[in-house]
Parts: structure tokens; C-alpha cells; sequence
């Protein structure tokens, strides 16, 4: 259960968060959200693939960090390793809310950093200080809100472009089917990515509008991210050798 407050420099002055990664953590995950914001960087290590949310129907991009369950390839002796962690996964115990201003008479909705109490990272004696001593956002905080931030646009941005992907029938289910070796497989069903021969044929309008719409960039970059699950793959047995040699 998460137990996310709006954070604050009094009530939170003595707040650390544990910036390590672990199963304690909640990090042994074999997938994790990401957003159009982060494509760019994402698609350098992970394989990016879409789901179907089951309770809206809408798409949703995911990083595949694994095959088994509970299989997170990138986590090793308390690091990740890759050089870039999603946003999800960065922003740590911090999430974005939303609470009303009055401003000149009008009411508008601005976004406010919460924090889950609940968290496991959250400590007062060990890890990165959320703020100064005389009660100024640490340098750990202002990424984290840059994180935030990236991750609100992003959540907007897929959005409308998945929706606009889909208009165009580019989006299509595909099974991945994995083997490690001869006893060990993985067949990962549910998943959708973008038709690259489709995306090939589309006439030149079609093209235009996605491109100014700044979704091209985006279709691209989720069908180069493919190219990862090999190196997924080869990870994968570079773990169960060094396993096989203790």
C-alpha cells in the first residue's frame, strides 16, 4: 500500500531516500513504464513495446528489462546497470498530484510533488537528503522534479500519439519468442509493436502529419528498440554462466 503526502520542507526536513537498487526495493521487475519524453534514451539499451492498459483500453509503452518473472537483468549488487534508468524508476518514492490556485480570480491546476511514506527507500539516516539544511530543495530533489515533470509530459504525449499511430494501423501485436538455450524459453504474449512495413508504405500526407505532430520520430525509435532484445538475450547468458562457474 502507498501512502503518498504532499511533501513539504518542514514536516519532510529530515527526509533521505535510498537511491540503491534491489529486490527490497520493489525493483525486480521484467518490465517497467516509459514515455514518448524518454524514447531517445530508452531505446539505446531497452527493448520499448506496447500493452493495452485492461481497464481502458488505451496503450501503454513499457521497457522490457526481463523475460522471467520477477527478472530484472539490469540489477546488479545494488546498481542498475545502464546508463539511463527510466523515469519511473528514477523519481524514486516521488510522485506528481495536482491540488487547485486561486490566481486573479481564477482557479487553475498546478502540479505538486507527493512522496510515499509508505516507500522503502524512505529514510532519515541513510541516502540522498530531499532538502538542505535551512529548508532549500537538495540538488537530488530538483532532478527528481525534472524527472516528474518529464514523466507528466509524457504521459500527455503518448497519448495522443499512440492514439494518432493506431488512426494510421501501425500498431500490431507480436509475440517474442526467446531461447536462452535448448530447456529454456520465453514466450511473451499481450504485447504490440509498430509495424515497420506499414509504416513504410504510408502515403506522404500520412507521413507529414505524424511527422508535425512529432509522432514519426517516436514510431521510429519504438522499431529500432527491438533490436535490444538480443543484447537482452545475451545478458541473460552471461548471468546463468557466471551462475554455472560459482
Amino acid at each position: 500500500m502507498s501512502k503518498p503526502v504532499l511533501l513539504d520542507n518542514v514536516t519532510h526536513k529530515d527526509l533521505r531516500v535510498i537511491t540503491r537498487y534491489g529486490k527490497e526495493f520493489g525493483d525486480n521487475v521484467n518490465r517497467t513504464p516509459v514515455f514518448p519524453t524518454e524514447y531517445a534514451d530508452v531505446q539505446r539499451e531497452y527493448p520499448i513495446l506496447l500493452r493495452k492498459d485492461g481497464d481502458s483500453g488505451e496503450y501503454q509503452s513499457i521497457a522490457l528489462l526481463g523475460f522471467a518473472r520477477e527478472e530484472n537483468l539490469f540489477l546488479e549488487g545494488g546498481d542498475w546497470n545502464a546508463s539511463y534508468i527510466p523515469g519511473i524508476v528514477a523519481r524514486g518514492p516521488f510522485l506528481i498530484g495536482f491540488q487547485q490556485r486561486d490566481v486573479d480570480g481564477e482557479v487553475q491546476r498546478e502540479p505538486v510533488i507527493h512522496v510515499d511514506m509508505d516507500s522503502p527507500r524512505i529514510s532519515e539516516t541513510e541516502g540522498e537528503p530531499v532538502f538542505l539544511p535551512h529548508g532549500g530543495n537538495s540538488p537530488y530533489l530538483e532532478r527528481v522534479s525534472t524527472i516528474l515533470g518529464g514523466i507528466n509530459d509524457g504521459m500527455e504525449v503518448g497519448r495522443t500519439m499512440f492514439e494518432a499511430l493506431d488512426s494510421f494501423g501501425l500498431i500490431e501485436p507480436v509475440n517474442i519468442q526467446v531461447e536462452v538455450h535448448a530447456d529454456e524459453k520465453y514466450d511473451l504474449r499481450g504485447l504490440y509493436t509498430i509495424s515497420e512495413e506499414k509504416l513504410a508504405n504510408l502515403d506522404g500526407e500520412s507521413l507529414e502529419k505524424l511527422n508535425r505532430a512529432g509522432f514519426l520520430q517516436g514510431a521510429f525509435l519504438l522499431i529500432a528498440s527491438l533490436g535490444n532484445v538480443k543484447n537482452l538475450i545475451d545478458m541473460k547468458r552471461r548471468r546463468l554462466l557466471a551462475a554455472s562457474e560459482r
